[in-house]
């Protein structure tokens, strides 16, 4: 079975299971919440079509778009899922993974930088 694994629909979660010819796939409203709600989705799936984490061939990722968190939750997910599993990553976007020893994994492509620690304007 392929896991896709999308965060970049803004505050939701879309992760899918493919393979014998079937597609099973669930969408999650969580607002803020992608981080909590992403693995226990992935796992509740799983368990309700009788699945363990070794029928799980290769691992897809939304690389591209939606915030810097969302993405990075997702593309941080799936790599850690495929090195963790031993089975490859891959982008749903462009198919861009880079190799290491040990494993593969998918580069994020940030629309933008992220807007952390950045000093705020003085309100005096």
């Amino acid at each position: 079975m392929v896991l896709t694994i999308d965060t970049t629909l803004n505050d939701y979660i879309q992760i899918s299971l493919i393979g014998g010819g079937k597609k099973i796939a669930k969408k999650l409203r969580a607002p803020r919440l992608q981080t909590e709600k992403l693995l226990p989705l992935i796992v509740k799936m799983m368990a309700a079509k009788g699945m363990s984490w070794k029928d799980i061939e290769e691992v897809r990722v939304q690389n591209q778009g939606a915030s810097f968190t969302s993405l990075r939750i997702g593309v941080l997910t799936a790599n850690a899922l495929a090195y963790a599993l031993r089975v490859p990553a891959k982008s749903l976007a462009d198919g861009e993974v880079f190799v290491f020893p040990g494993g593969q994994a998918v580069k994020p492509h940030y629309a933008s930088e992220p807007n952390i620690g950045k000093p705020r304007a003085s309100a005096c």
